[in-house]
């Protein structure tokens, strides 16, 4: 079974349990590369990424406060439950990772209008562009989750690896 849903350019079949929107589904169609989906640790921080643009845009009065609030609740869940099934897109990609960050504001964006209460593509009361991705562009979000995914890794998996590794080497 599958919703239809609309944009400028028509109509497009996605599969019911899917958060994401056209733009995503029409990337899945147009760049079936290699089979692999993007790292989670990338999905997570540009996940972080949004939470903390709608935080800012909400401070600034660009979005509501109870819109930034569900999109916010959303990121934490998708982070929490580590639902990357709801990013499908190939890791190998054209562009500066539009599709990638189109994927996260429809996905964002839908989970929020079902928490509250709306229809799945709808775009109401969350819009995937005025609300999830307002202020934001694919060439500062992409880099700034990619940096953010490097750093943690860093952090979490590299520099334990490298005092273990000089550990291993004093014992010798």
């Amino acid at each position: 079974m599958a919703r239809i849903e609309r944009d400028t350019l028509g109509e497009v079949a996605i599969a019911d349990g899917a958060w994401w929107g056209p733009q995503t589904q029409r990337a899945i169609a147009n760049f079936p590369i290699s089979g692999d989906p993007l790292p989670p640790e990338l999905l997570e921080a540009l996940i972080h990424v949004k939470r903390a643009a709608a935080a800012v845009n909400a401070r600034r009065r660009i979005i509501s406060k109870d819109v930034a609030a569900a999109i916010e609740a959303v990121g934490a869940e998708l982070v929490a439950e580590a639902r990357f099934e709801q990013f499908p897109l190939d890791v190998f990609q054209t562009g500066s990772g539009t599709s990638t960050n189109m994927n996260a504001n429809e996905v964002v964006s839908n989970r929020a209008i079902e928490l509250l209460g709306g229809q799945i593509g709808s775009r109401k009361p969350v819009h995937p562009n005025d609300h999830v991705n307002v202020c934001q562009s694919s060439n500062d979000v992409i880099p700034t989750a990619i940096h953010i995914a490097a750093l943690t890794a860093i952090e979490e998996e590299l520099i334990p690896a490298l005092r273990r590794l000089q550990t291993s080497l004093e014992r010798r």
